[in-house]
C-alpha cells in the first residue's frame, strides 16, 4: 500500500484555482486510463483523489510490480500534457457533477454548513459560478505548472518493502 499527498497552498487561493485542480485531476485520470489498464489486469489499484488541499494518490497491490505503477503514475503527472478536446470533455463532465451537488438538498446543505464552519473555503455555487463563466486552455496550463512548482509531500508506504 502506497499513499503519497501532494500539497499545495495554489489550490485553496480562489474557486478558480479550485476548479482548475478538479479539471487537472480529473484530465490526469483520463489520461493513465489505457497506460494503466495492464496494471488493472494484474490486480493492482490506484486511485487520484483531488483533496482538498493536494492531490492523494494511493496504490495497492502486489509490491514487486506496485513501483512501476506509482512511477507511470509520477510520470504523467510530470509530464502532464492534455488536448483542447479532452479539456472540453473534461469540463463539460464538471459542470454536470458540480450542477448534481447543487440539486441535491442534502449535499447542497453540507456545503452551506462547512461554508459556515471553515474559514476560507469555496462554495460549491462558487465553483459552479467559476466553471460555467469558462476556463481556458492557458489558465490549466499555468496552473499546473505552478502548482507543480509549490508542492509539499507527505508519504506513506506500508507492506512488504526495503527502506
Amino acid at each position: 500500500y502506497v499513499r503519497f499527498h501532494l500539497i499545495s497552498p495554489l489550490i485553496q487561493q480562489s474557486a478558480e484555482n479550485i476548479v482548475l485542480f478538479d479539471t487537472f485531476v480529473n484530465i490526469l485520470s483520463h489520461n493513465l486510463g489505457e497506460p494503466a489498464y495492464e496494471a488493472d489486469v494484474a490486480q493492482l489499484e490506484y486511485k487520484l483523489v483531488a483533496g482538498e488541499h493536494g492531490l492523494v494518490i494511493r496504490v495497492k497491490g502486489f509490491n514487486h510490480k506496485l513501483p512501476l505503477l506509482f512511477q507511470l503514475i509520477i510520470d504523467y503527472l510530470s509530464d502532464f500534457s492534455f488536448t483542447p478536446a479532452v479539456f472540453e470533455m473534461i469540463t463539460e463532465q464538471l459542470k454536470k457533477t458540480y450542477f448534481n451537488i447543487l440539486i441535491k438538498p442534502e449535499t447542497l446543505s453540507k456545503d452551506v454548513r462547512l461554508l459556515i464552519l471553515e474559514h476560507g473555503r469555496w462554495s460549491m455555487i462558487d465553483k459552479y459560478q467559476t466553471l460555467m463563466n469558462g476556463l481556458s486552455v492557458e489558465s490549466l496550463s499555468s496552473f499546473v505548472k505552478a502548482f507543480k512548482s509549490q508542492l509539499f509531500v507527505e508519504g506513506l508506504v506500508q507492506g512488504n518493502f526495503t527502506s
